[in-house]
């Protein structure tokens, strides 16, 4: 039986308030029974859930790993997503590829690229 990969999960001080975060930009729901210290989104759907677990530690530094996230209205999606409360990182056009980096309100950067 082959690995799969079930959770994408990020450590963080209220898994309630950043799940609700990345359900809206997902344009999704926090799954039933979140809370504060743990908290899914896509639980029962296709591909892998987003976990949210609350941490005692707060984070420090750059995270090692993100999400890239694509979409053909690109524009409106970025001012969507700030609007929602990330914050503008940086914007790049590199190896053929037009993206933003964004933070989210906890601070864990992501990417949403552009699909031409």
């Amino acid at each position: 039986m082959p690995i799969i990969l079930e959770h994408v999960t990020f450590d963080c001080a209220d898994a309630a308030a950043l799940a609700g975060f990345w359900a809206q930009v997902m344009s999704q729901q926090v799954d039933a029974d979140g809370n504060e210290f743990f908290a899914t989104v896509n639980k029962a759907g296709d591909g892998p859930a987003l976990m949210f677990i609350q941490v005692p530690e707060e984070r420090a530094g750059k995270n090692r790993l993100h999400l890239d996230l694509a979409t053909a209205d690109w524009a409106a999606e970025v001012d969507r997503i700030v609007g929602l409360g990330a914050k503008r990182v940086g914007e790049y056009d590199e190896y053929g590829a037009h993206w933003v980096t964004l933070a989210d309100p906890e601070g864990n950067v992501f990417d949403l690229a552009e699909i031409r």
